[in-house]
């Protein structure tokens, strides 16, 4: 009988000890949704409207070739805008250490993607523009902490925001 309860005792015990704590998964809050207007208001992604893009392509800037495209999907929310969906696939280069002083805090990664954005069939039409989105990497958090828009920030976020889809609107 003794030998029935230390089995349990046991299988107990190992099924606790291997309990999982929330609190120990890191959190990832990398999506961006990147919507493009003119100065109006206009939808510049809309290829249906005048004035608007027809399309766009994007290109790794730290890519192992010159020619790294990056996959960014182009939605529509239920407003009817449209938008582009970055999740991930630009490579990310360490920018620094989060705090210095203190080791193991984490660091700051960033990717740099080139997007040429098409208005017609001629070359010298299309227009470009650096994406560059900075990343918080912590063991509680990988995040999205600041994307610049050709050298311009155009989204900041707090290391305790909650985890979100990010959305940024540039306008052009």
């Amino acid at each position: 009988m003794m030998k029935y309860f230390w089995s349990i005792f046991v299988a107990v015990f190992a099924l606790v000890s291997c309990k999982s704590d929330d609190d120990s998964l890191q959190r990832i809050d990398q999506v961006l949704n990147i919507y493009m207007k003119n100065s109006a208001g206009q939808d510049l992604l809309n290829n249906k409207l005048t004035g608007s893009y027809t399309g766009f392509s994007v290109n790794d800037v730290f890519g192992t070739k010159d020619i790294a495209p990056v996959s960014i999907p182009l939605k529509q929310s239920p407003e009817s805008l449209y938008y582009m969906e970055y999740i991930a696939g630009a490579k990310r280069r360490r920018l620094d250490s989060i705090s210095p002083d203190q080791p193991g805090t984490g660091t700051s990664l960033y990717s740099r993607m080139l997007i040429t954005f098409t208005k017609s069939t001629n070359a010298n039409d299309n227009v470009t523009g650096l994406l560059e989105v900075q990343y918080r990497n912590t063991p509680t958090a990988f995040q999205v902490s600041k994307v610049l828009y050709d050298g311009n920030e155009v989204f900041s976020k707090n290391a305790n925001a909650p985890t979100s889809t990010n959305t940024i609107t540039i306008t052009k």
